[in-house]
């Protein structure tokens, strides 16, 4: 019998996949991380795992406590759902212009959820200081009764992907991977992976795909912190150095424009059947501009971070895509008509 015993035991394991487009583009083999296939839908579920568990050893989270934490949809939600599971309740803070989809997932876990105006890190209105404050206020009334989750710079994020993702990709591909490519949001993926490959194969090149806005592409080919435009993904690129990122052994970036990773996202529904996030179109681009600066005969592999469904009306609606200037495929013209009069 293989029965898992709790939710969280069936967070990670998930498959690796080819994508024939693009390793058919470049002459390698291009294979991504199924991590949509989480059971709270995202690789965010790796993270929160990893941060509650943490918790829970040191104390921080004690039984019937209240999980607070900032977040842009996906990681709220593992959070969310691994507390019903454990019996802890949960507070999510996050901008009010994240996807209807990730929002309505939120609440459907039974969190609180705080909607927020975007703003800079720098801003007090960040959701992150704006969460943190609220499990400072919660513990001034029950102290200890609340765990500010702190994804950014609890290094917690980093470590579980260390210990879980970047062994998985190892095995799954018989140590034959030769470059890790994704984005970062809070840097935990990019860096725990990346720590993993190169502890077991030196050689390995670890780069990273950065949505256009983002400064972190500039951070590790310059040094500096520069943003240059702007991009409709969610939940990455970020325009500081978090705890999760730094020392991150990233020697390659890239910065993605939405018009070279939108229509990444479309051809990989229309042409493979992978419904999956805007996040993913730029990770599946980096790897595309990995294999291209390695050459034929390399294995890439990225992350299919969640799925599209949590994006409908955003990536996958023709009206959005169009007045973004973006372009829109026919067959997602088919499926969603312009509504008449």
């Amino acid at each position: 019998m293989d029965i898992r015993k709790d939710f969280a035991d069936t967070i990670g394991r998930t498959p690796l996949i080819r994508l024939r487009r693009a390793s058919e583009l470049t002459g390698c083999e291009i294979l991504a991380k199924c991590e949509f296939a989480n059971p709270g839908g995202s690789i965010k579920d790796r993270t929160a795992l990893g941060l509650l568990l943490d918790a829970e050893k040191i104390g921080a989270l004690r039984p019937g406590g209240i999980i607070v934490e900032g977040t842009a949809g996906n990681t709220g939600i593992g959070l969310a759902l691994l507390g019903a599971s454990r019996g802890y309740r949960t507070i999510i803070v996050m901008p009010n212009t994240m996807s209807r989809e990730k929002i309505d997932a939120l609440r459907l876990t039974g969190a609180e959820v705080q909607l927020v105006p975007p703003a800079l890190y720098s801003d007090p209105g960040h959701y992150s200081h704006t969460a943190q404050r609220r499990a400072q206020e919660l513990n001034a009334r029950d102290p200890g009764g609340a765990w500010f989750a702190n994804q950014f710079d609890n290094i917690a994020n980093r470590e579980v992907h260390e210990a879980t993702t970047g062994p998985e990709i190892f095995v799954q591909t018989g140590g034959g991977v030769d470059g890790f490519v994704c984005a970062a949001g809070t840097g935990g993926t990019l860096a725990g992976v990346g720590r993993f490959l190169k502890a077991n194969k030196p050689g390995v090149t670890i780069a990273l795909s950065d949505p256009a806005g983002s400064a972190l592409a500039s951070y590790v080919n310059t040094g500096e912190l520069k943003t240059e435009g702007s991009s409709i993904t969610e939940g990455i690129g970020y325009s500081r150095v978090t705890a999760n990122f730094r020392d991150a052994p990233v020697d390659l970036a890239w910065s993605i424009a939405d018009d070279e990773s939108m229509p990444l996202v479309h051809a990989l529904m229309a042409e493979e059947g992978l419904s999956v996030g805007g996040s993913s179109g730029v990770n599946v681009a980096g790897a595309i501009h990995l294999a291209r600066t390695l050459g034929p005969g390399h294995t890439i592999v990225t992350v299919l971070a969640d799925s599209g469904a949590r994006y409908q009306a955003k990536i996958f609606n023709p009206e959005f895509l169009r007045a973004k200037n973006l372009p829109v495929p026919a067959w997602l013209d088919r499926a969603f008509p312009p509504v008449s009069g």
